[in-house]
């Protein structure tokens, strides 16, 4: 059968060189038709795990407490903020943004309730609040309260006064959560193994519909964007603005991968041509390898449209890593034919072609197979992007292979013989010069392969799994100016979320009290209060002192920026009552008398309806030096039990710090133990390559040393692992190993 394919494939190959040349085209052009349907995708889907329950979590409490689903634009003018010419400029910027498409509503310094401009008497909560804009309103009093209240300070206002922002808030798109709430509980109930062959149809179908509506949902935003910065962009002889984000940081994101896919593309073919013209000096040696990388380019992207597999920031460089294994492959075959050419000149075109082949086709499969090994180490992640990157690569080595052993040959069988050159072979005296030097210092060069392997492990266990996400950005982006003025002047810019729930002594209460419970009526107007005072668990003067401690402690972390929780609300009343504390009559007075827009902002997005649940909002101060997500929260966790004596199953984290978190934790931990399967696999490989198993283990210690290099590198210098930086050591062994190969099996065949 191996013989029968052999030499199937070398008379349909080499024989008929123009039917395979044709084959090659139809299958270009079949795959190019579906180019256009190539998408890219830099939600925050593609930043989590796929699996991760602390993402159904988080979008449950996204539900309740309200999501990330607004732009924030910093406002810094020219003049004195509280200037009439000033507030009518962010009162029309207002107006504008308000009347674009997708706008909910739009906060401001101008349409917030003041309390304290002057003080106003807890009895007139329902009557007497004033903004901004009310007549006569006093804004010296504005301002001390904008940048000194609890609920504004570094919020609306930096702390030197010059600085605010305008938050976008957008319309909840109910048809994008219906499809995303109907492809997840398809999922769950696939993952649990309790669905049929109906529901992975069903599945299937409305993962089709979500992936579809979202990418027109991100068309809709970008086009929002591009509204809103126009928008800006008219008002910026008043002031200095930055647009920030989540919606905008996609929209950004997605722009920059495109930038990197054609900059990074172009720029490794430019290379490529150049690199071939210094080396072999003849155009066949640069038309057909460029050949080659374009064809199987095409074929790669149109595929990917064909499937739907978006591209995200983690596989953005795909196509340059694709390029360079496919321009190895090519070379190799070159080289090969070179030498064949030149030991034994006059030989016929399709002879030489077919031993060149014959040679190379064994160790180029091999390089091939155990690069996508080493990229198949991404396949166990969990994350969606990074799965579908070592996909990616796999298919695309794939393609490299079977279309480089098609194209290559068939292009190669059509031109003459090439005519040898007789003068000096530059890259012959070099490798010949090196392999000299190795002989001489063989001592040398194993004690200093020793010596860099002790410095790698060393360096390795330097490695840190954290990125600060501004890092992500050049500093010259409108996302990093505008993450750094909130950062330094707002309260800082990451989201990270508590969720206290009862413990499990209330709810054991609660059934106790509904089953003794008597029916009594009283006259008391504030009965109803009375009893949820007494009947809730967070909403008392006991357990809101508990809360006060928490948010005082988050206050004192450095990490952290601005803290917001129903503390806030005490805060705030305490200061209204000239430094009394509410009690409990005192709480059910106040809940009965607040105004809808107060408790909007002071009470809904802390407290669950029934009061049996806080969420406690903080903002993580990226820019400072000492952040580290995973250690912050564990530390959080740590004094809530330890010292505040919470039991740990009342204590929730989430939000998108936590997601990224478990990210970052779950990529290097399948990338830690998928590495020894990954040695082990293309040690196997190469035991049955060279079928010795000395010569397997001479192959495999460089590649382990590449890798180790490489890791140790970004410990010395503090390179952190992160979501981009994690793929380095399947690259560097993918790429590593093909050299190993060659090496090996040509001293095995010549000597």
């Amino acid at each position: 059968l191996k013989k029968l394919l052999i030499d199937g494939y070398f008379k349909w190959v080499v024989e008929k060189p123009l039917w395979a040349l044709i084959f090659v085209v139809l299958v270009v052009a079949g795959f190019s038709y579906h180019i256009p349907k190539f998408k890219l995708d830099a939600s925050a889907e593609s930043l989590v795990l796929e699996n991760d329950n602390a993402l159904e979590y988080y979008r449950k409490i996204s539900k309740v407490y309200g999501s990330d689903d607004f732009l924030v634009i910093t406002y810094s003018p020219f003049k004195d903020l509280m200037s009439d010419e000033v507030l009518e400029d962010i009162k029309a910027l207002s107006s504008e943004l308000l009347k674009l498409d997708r706008i909910h509503s739009i906060d401001n310094i101008l349409n917030v309730p003041l309390l304290n401009s002057p003080r106003v008497e807890i009895g007139k909560l329902a009557t007497d609040i004033r903004t901004l804009e009310t007549l006569g309103v006093d804004r010296e009093l504005a301002r001390k309260e904008f940048r000194e209240s609890p609920i504004y300070k570094n919020l609306l206002m930096s702390p030197d006064g010059k600085t605010t922002i305008i938050r976008v808030n957008f319309k909840r798109d109910q048809k994008y959560f219906d499809l995303l709430y109907k492809r997840n509980e398809l999922r769950a109930k696939i993952k649990n193994k309790g669905f049929t062959s109906n529901d992975e149809v069903l599945f299937n179908k409305a993962q089709e519909e979500f992936r579809n509506y979202h990418a027109s949902v991100l068309d809709k935003e970008d086009k929002v964007i591009q509204a809103v910065r126009y928008i800006m962009d008219r008002h910026r002889d008043n002031a200095e603005m930055f647009l920030g984000g989540v919606p905008m940081i996609t929209t950004d994101m997605i722009g920059f991968i495109e930038h990197d896919l054609k900059t990074f593309g172009l720029g490794v073919i430019i290379f490529i041509i150049l690199m071939l013209s210094l080396f072999f000096k003849k155009l066949r040696w640069v038309v057909l390898p460029v050949g080659c990388c374009l064809i199987t380019t095409a074929v790669v992207v149109g595929f990917l449209g064909l499937m739907d597999w978006r591209v995200t920031v983690i596989s953005s460089n795909f196509i340059s890593i694709l390029l360079i294994i496919t321009i190895s492959l090519i070379i190799h075959l070159i080289v090969r034919y070179q030498d064949l050419n030149q030991s034994k000149p006059g030989q016929d075109q399709k002879q030489l072609v077919r031993q060149t082949v014959g040679f190379m086709a064994l160790p180029c499969f091999y390089t091939s197979i155990t690069t996508i090994v080493a990229f198949c180490s991404l396949l166990v992640s969990g994350i969606r992007p990074v799965i579908d990157f070592g996909w990616t690569m796999t298919i695309g080595i794939s393609l490299a292979f079977v279309l480089n052993f098609t194209f290559f040959p068939a292009a190669l069988v059509l031109l003459s013989p090439e005519i040898s050159s007789s003068g000096k072979d530059r890259t012959r005296i070099f490798t010949l010069a090196v392999a000299a030097f190795i002989k001489r210092h063989q001592k040398i060069i194993l004690c200093g392969s020793f010596l860099l392997a002790v410095v790698s492990m060393i360096g390795i266990s330097k490695l840190e799994v954290e990125n600060r996400f501004i890092d992500h950005f050049k500093s010259n982006t409108e996302i990093y100016k505008g993450m750094q003025v909130i950062d330094r002047q707002l309260g800082g810019t990451t989201p990270l979320n508590i969720v206290m729930n009862p413990d499990q002594k209330y709810f054991e209460y609660l059934k106790e009290v509904e089953q003794n419970k008597e029916e009594e009526d009283f006259d008391d107007p504030f009965a109803d209060e009375g009893d949820s005072a007494e009947m809730n668990f967070w909403f008392n003067s006991n357990m809101l002192d508990r809360v006060e401690k928490i948010h005082d402690y988050l206050e004192s972390l450095p990490e952290v920026g601005k803290v917001q929780s129903i503390s806030t609300l005490v805060k705030v009343f305490t200061q209204l009552d000239k430094g009394r504390k509410p009690d409990d009559y005192d709480l059910a007075l106040i809940r009965k008398l607040m105004p809808e827009n107060v408790k909007d902002s002071l009470v809904n997005p802390y407290l669950s309806q029934d009061a049996n649940q806080i969420h406690i909002n903080m903002r993580l101060i990226e820019s400072n030096p000492n952040l580290r997500r995973s250690d912050l929260i564990e530390k959080i966790r740590k004094h809530l039990v330890e010292e505040l004596k919470f039991a740990p199953e009342t204590i929730q984290f989430t939000g998108m710090v936590v997601l990224y978190n478990n990210m970052l934790q779950s990529l290097y931990r399948s990338q830690i133990l998928t590495i020894g399967v990954v040695v082990f696999a293309i040690m196997v490989m190469f035991m049955i390559l060279f079928r010795s198993f000395s010569l397997a283990l001479i192959g495999i210690i460089p590649n382990l040393l590449a890798a180790g290099t490489v890791l140790s590198l970004m410990g010395w210098l503090g390179i952190p692992l992160d979501m981009m930086t994690i793929t380095i050591a399947a690259i560097t062994v993918g790429i590593a190993v093909d050299n190993t190969i060659h090496y090996i099996h040509r001293f095995q065949k010549e000597f």
